[in-house]
């Protein structure tokens, strides 16, 4: 690609970011959002979530690794243990940060 070319492809992707941020607030007003769609984009972050950390916690690069030597694997199951044993988020978090950690350092798998 040349210069040019580059240059204009930052620059529509700058219109076309611009455009589809901006339309919120053009007509944000005129549209009303039914009450349904409204309930069912409540679960869109989490539904993002899984999307980015299912996959990174059953594979391995290359390849589908559900088993017990999986460090990631295991340390996310166990930190859902965690949340439902105890219901904080934030515990959570460390709790599994922690275990993948320190099995990672061992190398007990």
């Amino acid at each position: 690609m040349s210069d040019l070319e580059i240059w204009i492809t930052i620059g529509a992707l700058v219109i076309a970011t611009a455009i589809t941020r901006s339309s919120f607030w053009v007509i944000g007003q005129h549209v009303t959002i039914p009450t349904r769609v409204n309930e069912m984009l409540r679960y869109a972050p989490s539904c993002a979530l899984a999307a980015i950390v299912g996959p990174d916690l059953l594979m391995n690069p290359g390849s589908l690794a559900i088993d017990v030597v999986n460090p990631k694997l295991v340390a996310g199951l166990a930190s859902i243990g965690w949340y439902l044993f105890r219901r904080n988020m934030l515990e959570t978090i460390v709790f599994g940060m922690l275990l993948f950690t320190a099995l990672r350092l061992l190398h007990l798998f």
